[in-house]
């Protein structure tokens, strides 16, 4: 496989679709080879919340499986499965509900979650960041991100998975620092070696799913630049809306341009584009300042079924969010940053349900005074 390429198959037996494809796209060819000693490779999937694959925001757990089944019958048995689930839910939980205990079992390989890791400090590219310290154990990485949107970033794919293998309070500190940056200096910190994307089902607008859009699609790389640039494609963003994109071309980690990018598809029909699906309809309603995205995500859907009821534009106030209103006052916040307003919806974070349920009271009230 060439930087320039991205190799993609389609279909709905999605472990032997997987096999095939590592195949053809020369996966085989790039592996360690080791007269010492067995290498060790992992995996790293997207499980940033206990939710099976289906709602359009996890891995599916049968593309690991067919990555696990390609390693093993070329004699690899030292694979590990890697990941920690964003601030406010379990990867324990999520290794659970969406399969990937089970198939440590019946593959008998070793899961371990990031979330328990402890962090070292690396220079990465002159940004210092903390990232779990057994990354540095691992002789072959194979990043397995899903394809779909976000509700601070437009899109996640190959880049942000990365988070996944850094400690939670790394990811807090991500998004104080403004995300991009950070997320582009990672990835000068953490190279895989191979991609292989979740296209299955994506959610198009939120990472953690709920929406998802079925192309039954799976995708190999080498480039993580080139594949979030082609991502930005698919979604009708401009890759300059994405600004950790060009941050990470210009640490040398990839290139974004797809002038030159060459399409490889090994089997089915390619689906027409997608349907690009957009949250700036309701995010004029918030005041964010350095939120993290398990905050965010949940308080978008909130206020979306609020927009969809005539709710939203009778709240009485925009809404605060993030760690940027730490030690702040006002008068309406969301999550445990904003304790010091006048009303505070609590919780790290918050859970969906509760925020609709406040908001749509207030906003009622401002109905029933009109």
């Amino acid at each position: 496989m060439q930087r320039n390429e991205i190799w993609r198959s389609y279909g709905t037996d999605h472990k032997e679709m997987t096999k095939r494809l590592l195949a053809q796209s020369g996966l085989g060819q790039l592996l360690p080879v080791s007269a010492d000693h067995d290498p060790c490779i992992a995996i790293k999937p997207n499980l940033v919340t206990p939710a099976p694959a289906s709602f359009g925001g996890t891995t599916h757990p049968e593309v690991v499986a067919g990555i696990i089944e390609f390693l093993q019958e070329r004699n690899y048995r030292n694979i590990v499965i890697a990941e920690g689930s964003w601030v406010g839910d379990k990867t324990s939980e999520a290794f659970e509900y969406c399969g990937y205990n089970a198939l440590a079992e019946e593959y008998r390989v070793s899961l371990i979650d990031m979330q328990k890791e402890k962090g070292i400090t690396v220079d990465c590219s002159g940004e210092k960041l903390s990232i779990c310290r057994c990354v540095r154990d691992w002789d072959f990485l194979i990043n397995v991100p899903v394809l779909k949107g976000h509700c601070q970033t437009h899109i996640t794919c190959a880049l942000k998975n990365l988070k996944g293998l850094i400690p939670n309070t790394e990811k807090r500190r991500f998004h104080s620092m403004g995300l991009h940056k950070p997320i582009a200096h990672l990835n000068a910190g953490i190279r895989p070696d191979f991609i292989v994307i979740d296209h299955i089902c994506g959610d198009l607008s939120f990472e953690e799913g709920g929406s998802p859009v079925t192309r039954n699609c799976i995708m190999t790389a080498v480039d993580p630049v080139l594949v979030d640039s082609y991502v930005c494609s698919l979604l009708n963003y401009e890759t300059a809306e994405v600004p950790y994109i060009g941050m990470a071309e210009e640490l040398g980690i990839g290139s974004a341009d797809l002038s030159d990018l060459r399409l490889i598809t090994c089997e089915g029909e390619p689906f027409e584009d997608l349907p690009a699906r957009s949250i700036l309809d309701v995010s004029y309603a918030v005041d964010e300042v350095d939120s993290c995205s398990a905050c965010y995500g949940v308080l978008i859907p909130a206020l979306t079924r609020l927009k969809e009821e005539g709710l939203l534009d009778h709240l009485p106030e925009r809404i605060a969010i993030g760690q940027g209103h730490r030690g702040k006052t006002g008068k309406l916040g969301i999550g445990n940053c904003t304790a010091g307003f006048d009303i505070c919806i609590r919780g790290c974070p918050p859970k969906e349900d509760d925020i609709y349920q406040q908001l749509k009271e207030l906003a009622s009230m401002d109905c029933h005074k009109n």
